[in-house]
């Protein structure tokens, strides 16, 4: 196994990710059925030796990563591979760097990776600016730059994450199942799938992970995947490019869309090409639009204040941020980027990008009270029996800060 450090490179002024790393490290980002770190590790079999971090996020990191070493780097006997978290795919060319070269990415100049000396790995733990040999340049979008990128970089993931976590032989199908197709399928043992549940093999495999719930009448398009403690509910409809994360509820129709964890769409409504964070729930009802009435480029804002990007897609939902809220028969327009804590109660569509801790009703939008966002945190956490943690308080409020600084409270 090759030691390495993936390290998050917050400061490059290329990278707008948030909300996507308002509360997790870029290379925790699931950008596919498995985060970049977990893909990476499994497809270069990589030891993972320690990470590098932005303060703001090292005590979360650590909770994330028991035993893991944040921005502490105790030394390695042999050469270190430096890895960029915002770097989704395993490219070939990292696995064949040699020891002082490095990949980038040509647009931006950022580092990709690195094959590093002990000594130099412990001079970049320490924030020194390290000179590496570039090798090779990987052209277009190498490297996550805005929340968008996720729908970039999806279908590419998921295809590698369904390789890494297929089965050599065929599972054996519970009663009442009908399955077709020739692309793969792999079911946890501990995973319930129920009679009349039908899984389409045609285009792409299926992978179920512990733990996974079923339901009856549910229809499962691959490629798809479905981790840990997840359940699809009655009569849903999962199209193909799809992850849903540890201890999500889903239902309705749901295509193209990656799921964080911890989040629920419990009922009807359209979900497709987008990205859900971590502890959101969608009210019964809402649906969001994925394709311009022009079939046109879509076109996105990542924060506020920033500027009009064309996105590079055609189809291209929402990217939902941590901990947003919507109330039954939201709507939510093409391209649209909610930051993290928001809560929406409006009758007019949701639409643009809309700053974290925001209270949307048809009155305007007020900031969200930290009091009151908490407790309804709390109360959603409380659901799967989880308490947030002091640090994670203390990241929401300084982020809560930031984003109602210049914003009327509720």
């Amino acid at each position: 196994m090759t030691p390495a450090i993936f390290f998050d490179d917050a400061g490059s002024r290329t990278a707008r990710l948030a909300p996507l790393t308002d509360l997790r490290a870029s290379f925790d980002i699931r950008t596919g059925a498995l985060t970049t770190m977990e893909r990476l590790k499994l497809a270069l079999d990589l030891d993972v030796i320690a990470v590098r971090t932005p303060e703001s996020l090292a005590q979360l990191t650590r909770e994330r990563h028991p035993g893991l070493a944040v921005n502490a780097f105790s030394g390695s006997t042999a050469p270190v591979l430096l890895i960029n978290g915002r770097c989704p795919v395993s490219y070939e060319v990292i696995a064949s760097l040699e020891t002082g070269q490095s990949v980038i990415e040509e647009a931006s100049g950022d580092l990709v990776a690195a094959l590093a000396s002990p000594a130099d790995a412990a001079a970049f733990m320490q924030g020194a600016n390290v000179a590496f040999k570039p090798v090779a340049t990987l052209s277009g979008t190498a490297l996550l730059a805005r929340p968008w990128h996720v729908r970039t970089f999806r279908d590419d993931c998921i295809a590698s994450d369904l390789e890494l976590l297929g089965d050599a032989e065929p599972p054996e199908v519970p009663p009442g199942v009908t399955v077709f197709g020739e692309h793969g399928l792999t079911i946890d043992p501990t995973a319930k799938i129920y009679p009349g549940v039908i899984i389409d093999l045609e285009h792409g495999p299926v992978a179920i992970g512990q733990e996974v719930t079923i339901r009856p009448g549910a229809i499962l398009i691959g490629p798809c995947a479905f981790l840990p403690h997840c359940t699809v509910l009655d009569k849903a409809l999962i199209k193909g490019n799809t992850a849903i994360g540890p201890h999500c509820k889903v239902a309705g129709e749901v295509g193209g869309t990656i799921f964080q964890g911890f989040s629920n769409k419990g009922h009807d409504g359209h979900l497709g090409d987008s990205y859900i964070g971590e502890w959101v729930n969608l009210g019964a009802g809402t649906t969001n639009s994925n394709l311009l009435n022009t079939y046109g480029e879509v076109i996105s804002v990542a924060s506020p204040g920033m500027s009009n990007e064309k996105t590079g897609q055609q189809f291209f939902g929402a990217v939902i941020g941590d901990h947003v809220k919507t109330a039954i028969c939201t709507r939510i327009m093409t391209g649209a980027i909610l930051h993290t804590g928001s809560m929406f109660a409006q009758t007019a569509a949701v639409s643009g990008c809309v700053g974290g801790f925001q209270w949307s009703t048809d009155a305007g939008r007020k900031a969200f009270r930290f009091d009151k966002f908490l407790e309804v945190a709390k109360a959603a956490m409380k659901r799967r029996k989880i308490e947030p943690s002091q640090a994670m308080i203390a990241r929401l409020s300084a982020l809560h800060e930031t984003a109602t600084r210049a914003v009327a409270p509720a």
